[in-house]
């Protein structure tokens, strides 16, 4: 009786077993479709981006008209720097805290409290009266609505995608390029007609059906992949590889933010017009629309990692070749275009590169840990270069300048250390 029992305890194991590693053969038999339901995915993650950080790109729009008209006495230029800044850095503080939200109750739920609080961020920023009501309603609560809805989206697409994956990505980010374009003379637009108020408002207002719809259209495929979704994996960061990706992201990040939030007041700095300051923050977000899909196809035809160091590297050489001797508004506009198509290499490419660095499973808990590591320089970044600039100098801006291109030089060291490594792992 005894020996009967084994011999059925022994088939229950092994069926198991067999079941376990059928499990195991369906989830690699699954590979991402490359398409299909996935391009209504791709429109979603696009107006995502277009209405989060295409609308926060645009943020120098407010900066300059904060900082040209005193519209809080009490607040100084870096008051309004450090509003900007937590559009970003309040962004990616939330990203352990939505990854385990997303992880227990789905994508949808968290988009959905994330454009509540975008939304209702710039509706309540119409009201403020102080500079600290500014910097709970458009800095904090726009940056963490902002987080809601983007560090969700950011994996589903890698999900949905392998040969197309960077393609994919690419024109979904530049919906952030359209985005900021369209907000850039739209906002400036709304200020002059119907006041700083009502822009915020009708901004806020805009915001919540598109990315309302958007949360009703994406879909991720969790269920396939099983992922971990960690907040804070700390095995990957014993890894020397993961280091090195996220070190580049921290130190492209200083460059990153220092030339998206300066280039408007610059343009001011050397006697342009309000105007032309507007056009020149349009057409860095035109450079970024059309540049990002075609670094995708770039991405995908060669190695993700060759072409995100590389652009890195060309983000520090143009901010000393076209920017640094800039006094004309033809040679900066030409500047904007350039600087706009490469200048966010890391939100193009953070989620392939994330892939290539730990696998299509860890996507999740590296994106997490990478929105961690940026967390202090998309805060401080434009503090220092206001700190920097040198008011009342006939070149306000020389050592922002220098700042943000060697930051990005410093960057690229890291991404081709780590193409070292990677093609050291594969031979």
């Amino acid at each position: 009786m005894e020996q009967s029992d084994n011999k059925s305890f022994r088939g229950d194991a092994t069926v198991i077993l067999d079941l376990a590693v059928g499990a195991q053969d369906d989830e690699k038999d699954t590979p991402p479709p490359d398409g299909g339901y996935g391009w209504l995915c791709v429109a979603a993650c696009f107006t995502v981006n277009c209405f989060s950080w295409g609308i926060v790109a645009s943020y120098g729009i407010y900066l300059s008209h904060y900082l040209s008209n005193r519209v809080y006495p009490e607040a100084s230029s870096f008051d309004y720097a450090f509003v900007g800044g937590f559009n970003f850095s309040m962004a990616m503080l939330a990203a352990p805290f939505v990854t385990i939200l997303t992880r227990e109750y789905g994508i949808r739920l968290s988009m959905i409290a994330g454009v509540i609080m975008e939304s209702g961020g710039f509706i309540a920023a119409s009201f403020s009266k102080r500079i600290w009501q500014l910097y709970l309603t458009q800095g904090l609560l726009v940056g963490l609505g902002v987080g809601f809805v983007y560090i969700p989206s950011i994996a589903v697409l890698s999900q949905w995608f392998d040969k197309k994956r960077s393609l994919a990505n690419g024109v979904s980010a530049a919906g952030s390029g359209i985005g900021g374009a369209v907000f850039s003379w739209a906002t400036e637009a709304m200020i002059n007609q119907i006041g700083l108020h009502w822009a915020l408002r009708v901004t806020g207002i805009i915001i919540f059906f598109a990315i309302l719809t958007a949360a009703l259209v994406i879909r991720d495929r969790n269920q396939h992949i099983r992922p971990p979704q960690l907040a804070l994996d700390t095995k990957l960061l014993r890894r020397y590889d993961v280091l090195l990706l996220l070190s580049w992201a921290f130190i492209s990040m200083l460059g990153y933010i220092t030339v998206l939030f300066s280039l408007s007041d610059f343009a001011l700095s050397i006697g342009l017009s309000q105007a032309q300051a507007t056009n020149i923050v349009g057409f860095l977000n035109i450079g970024t629309a059309v540049g990002r899909p075609l670094i995708g196809i770039w991405s995908d035809r060669y190695s993700r990692i060759d072409v995100a160091g590389l652009l890195t590297l060309l983000c520090g050489l143009c901010c000393f070749t076209f920017w640094l001797p800039a006094t004309s508004y033809g040679l900066i506009v030409f500047f904007a275009l350039i600087i706009g198509a490469i200048l966010g290499v890391f939100w193009l490419t953070i989620g392939p590169l994330c892939v290539e660095v730990a696998g299509l499973k860890e996507l999740q808990s590296l994106l997490s840990l990478s929105w961690i590591a940026i967390i202090l320089p998309t805060t401080f970044s434009e503090v220092i270069g206001l700190q920097l600039r040198r008011s009342g100098s006939s070149r306000e801006y020389l050592f922002p300048q220098i700042f943000a291109g060697l930051s990005y030089i410093v960057a690229s060291g890291f991404v081709f250390e780590l193409r070292r490594i990677k093609r050291r792992e594969k031979n």
